[in-house]
């Protein structure tokens, strides 16, 4: 006989309950969704996952008590502004590759909240504006946008966007279960927040990141693109540690709004029936590899981010399984008993989660526009630059940083000839198109603009 533990048993007749036909009762039976989902979070930037600097002791509860994903990415981009198909892949379930276009509707009765509106569900979004998937948004039942682009409107984000959460919390239908779609812009810049947070970090005490480089050591396809243009070239110690400070302080502001949403929540006597989800829309590299954007296939660059699952029946763990954000859809209708549409492509993270099976796929396939592909599996990736016939090749178990590019290396020849044809092979799988070896290719090399990048945003003085 095998045993169960409680948390699992619990969410087996969660999953039970939902099986059956919507009535009243079922559905207020059934758990809440609040969806943290955040903006340019790197998967590395929570306390509870051993980061040495940054303070998250809200959301760190959520990673001691919960279920974290450790290798969460967004699968891709056809654009700069990586979060709006992040985003749009996260509410239709599609890869970026078959995702609504943009100018293109798309299916709202296909979106994410009109599935949960099926099963039962409140749907209510706030997030910031632009670069959204528009359709999607206007499925939701409450749908709140917030231009805080100015650095003083974006001081008060995390504050205003957990005041409208905790609002709905109060005022909410309690006949019916929500799903909360909370989209703060941080710590995406400009990157201020409240006085008191910046005090926290001495950007003179800020330890560089693993893999810090003054300047990237070829073309890689965007290397001027707006985030870029945040930090002058080549990049500096002291610039980098400033910037990397104001991240922080911006995060940790964050996690300050979190907690007042979770305090509202067993105020309201929710705490124990809504399951949380933790998230980004992507990562961002800051100062590794000398880039400062999200435009790029480095772990700990463009696509991976962090994903933390707790809330009644989800056991404590962790996970190594690859996933994609697309891959919350079908998990969010699971614990809905909501019927999928028959087109996404994402995997339900439910059996990982419930200890049913240690996967949903076997590789991580991810692309950046027509200038990046990669794969990789738990040891090995590959990651393709066609525009400049630049290849890298890295064992992630001895080089966690990609510092060491064995792509010439005459001895791993053999492996590099493997990893490519599992990338042609994912493409293929994913109707992606690409040629991944050009006619013409442009010149590796690559020479820094005079432009100095932008200026910081400046902090307001503590009073």
């Amino acid at each position: 006989m095998v045993m169960m533990r409680p948390a699992t048993v619990l969410f087996t007749l969660f999953l039970f309950v939902s099986a059956a036909s919507v009535t009243a009762a079922d559905a207020v039976s059934r758990p809440n969704i609040l969806h943290i989902h955040t903006d340019d979070y790197r998967a590395d930037s929570l306390g509870a996952l051993g980061h040495p600097i940054v303070k998250t002791p809200n959301l760190d509860m959520l990673v001691t008590s919960g279920f974290t994903f450790r290798h969460c990415y967004t699968m891709g981009s056809m654009v700069g502004a990586v979060c709006q198909p992040s985003r749009t892949m996260m509410l239709t379930g599609k890869s970026w590759l078959h995702i609504p276009k943009k100018g293109a509707a798309g299916d709202p009765e296909a979106s994410l909240p009109k599935v949960l509106s099926r099963a039962g569900y409140e749907t209510w979004h706030c997030g910031k504006s632009g670069n959204e998937y528009t359709v999607g948004l206007n499925a939701f039942d409450t749908n709140l946008s917030m231009n805080d682009h100015d650095p003083d409107l974006r001081r008060g984000s995390s504050e205003r966007h957990a005041d409208s959460a905790i609002k709905f919390i109060k005022d909410r239908n309690p006949n019916r279960p929500f799903y909360i779609y909370l989209a703060p812009p941080v710590p995406h810049d400009p990157r201020v927040a409240a006085p008191e947070f910046h005090k926290l970090y001495d950007a003179s005490k800020i330890p560089l990141l693993p893999g810090f480089m003054p300047l990237h050591p070829f073309d890689n396809g965007e290397m001027t693109v707006r985030d870029e243009k945040l930090a002058p070239w080549p990049r500096t110690p002291d610039d980098t540690k400033q910037q990397l400070a104001d991240y922080y302080a911006c995060i940790t502001g964050l996690d300050h709004h979190v907690g007042r949403l979770f305090d509202q929540l067993k105020k309201d006597g929710q705490w124990k029936n809504t399951i949380i989800i933790f998230t980004g829309d992507n990562g961002l590299s800051m100062g590794e590899h000398g880039l400062f954007g999200k435009q790029n296939l480095y772990e700990f660059g463009g696509m991976h981010v962090p994903c933390v699952i707790a809330g009644p029946g989800i056991p404590y763990g962790k996970s190594d399984a690859f996933v994609y954000l697309m891959d919350l859809f079908p998990t969010y209708a699971e614990f809905a008993g909501a019927t999928l549409p028959k087109d996404i492509d994402g995997r339900s993270l439910v059996p990982v989660i419930k200890g049913t099976q240690p996967k949903v796929r076997d590789l991580l396939y991810t692309g950046y526009r027509n200038c990046q592909r990669s794969v990789r599996d738990q040891q090995w990736k590959v990651i393709r630059y066609p525009l400049v016939n630049k290849t890298q090749l890295f064992d992630l178990k001895s080089d966690p940083y990609e510092l060491c590019n064995l792509a010439d290396e005459p001895e791993h020849a053999k492996k590099l000839a493997e990893m490519m044809e599992l990338l042609r092979a994912e493409m293929k799988r994913n109707d992606d198109t690409l040629e991944l070896v050009v006619s013409n290719p442009q010149p590796a090399e690559w020479t820094p603009p005079a432009e100095k990048g932008r200026p910081a945003a400046k902090k307001k003085k503590a009073k």
